[in-house]
């Protein structure tokens, strides 16, 4: 290639160290008249000299080669962020995963092992009467407590709202099902383990699905209207305790090993519905018009209810399903 480029910018120069004999013959015959350099270029650069032809092949072989170079630190480019994200989908980032996984194991040592437990025996009686075992002894329960035990048995059905069926994993290979049935009797305890394993993003929904029972039950609006009604009387009967029922309650909770748990439990899952609430308000592609429930969405229970009122239908987004045709 050097030895081509002197003869094109000076073809009086005499040849050297060219192996080929028909080269070196071919460009001393060559005679150009006396006209500028920048003409004997241009007409050396179109003349039908194999020293030109090979001097454009090497052109297109390094071209070709650098193309190459580019697709192939392109790919290594997309390859490493897919590694990245854990599943080459453009799902979550395994990290994330992994600490939820820590965070869960963190909350179940201390509801274990360091919780306080200094009244086992009572804390058995409270349980019988919330769960109406016992019948009416002259005790009364405190009414703070009583809107924490029923409130508990709302936040399953608002998260079985919540993700079905856009709260579910990637080609349903981690069914949802379990966990929330699990979630009655361990609340957030017993969704952890789906948090930690949710891959999205969640399979379309067919109208098939949307016949079922189980989506015809949780994309009802009179569903909707009753759990917030249910939650928002709670609410109200928590709010009218006064202050001496308050500061029994958190003397209980001080001192209590099932209302301790019960209060954490609460917690965590008004923590984490905010999350669900946007990825349900995304999937249904709603988040442009109903972006400012988010904010209200962190009202414990109430604002998540409020959303489940009014998200759009899911039968907007749904696939309709064909018949498929002979081959």
């Amino acid at each position: 290639m050097a030895n081509a480029t002197l003869i094109s910018c000076n073809p009086s120069l005499p040849l050297r160290n060219h192996k080929s004999s028909r080269t070196s013959i071919h460009f001393t015959q060559l005679k150009l008249p006396s006209i500028s350099p920048h003409t004997r270029l241009l007409h050396l650069s179109s003349s039908n000299s194999p020293i030109h032809f090979k001097r454009c092949r090497i052109r297109h072989i390094c071209h070709s080669s650098s193309l190459k170079n580019q697709q192939q630190e392109e790919e290594s480019k997309v390859g490493g962020s897919n590694n990245g994200n854990g599943n080459g989908n453009g799902g979550r980032d395994w990290t994330t995963s992994i600490l939820l996984f820590f965070f869960w194991a963190g909350i179940l040592y201390y509801v274990f092992l360091l919780t306080p437990n200094q009244t086992p025996s009572r804390d058995m009686y409270f349980l019988q009467k919330l769960l109406n075992l016992k019948g009416d002894d002259g005790f009364r329960m405190n009414q703070v407590l009583v809107s924490l035990w029923y409130i508990m048995g709302l936040w399953p059905l608002a998260y079985s709202m919540l993700l079905l069926p856009t709260g579910r994993s990637s080609k349903s290979k981690i069914p949802v099902w379990p966990f929330l049935i699990l979630s009655c009797f361990g609340g957030a305890y017993a969704l952890f383990p789906y948090f930690i394993l949710w891959k999205p993003p969640a399979p379309p929904v067919e109208e098939t699905e949307l016949k079922s029972w189980p989506l015809i039950f949780l994309e009802s609006k009179v569903t909707a209207v009753i759990s917030l009604a249910a939650g928002a009387a709670i609410v109200i009967y928590a709010c009218l305790a006064g202050a001496d029922t308050w500061t029994e309650f958190f003397q209980y909770f001080r001192e209590s090993k099932f209302i301790h748990i019960t209060s954490i439990d609460f917690s965590l899952l008004s923590t984490f519905a905010p999350f669900w609430v946007y990825n349900d308000m995304t999937a249904r592609k709603w988040f442009d018009k109903g972006f400012w429930l988010l904010p209200i969405s962190l009202i414990p229970f109430l604002g998540p209810s409020l959303y489940l009122l009014l998200r759009p239908s899911l039968s907007t987004m749904a696939i309709p399903q064909t018949p498929a045709e002979p081959e």
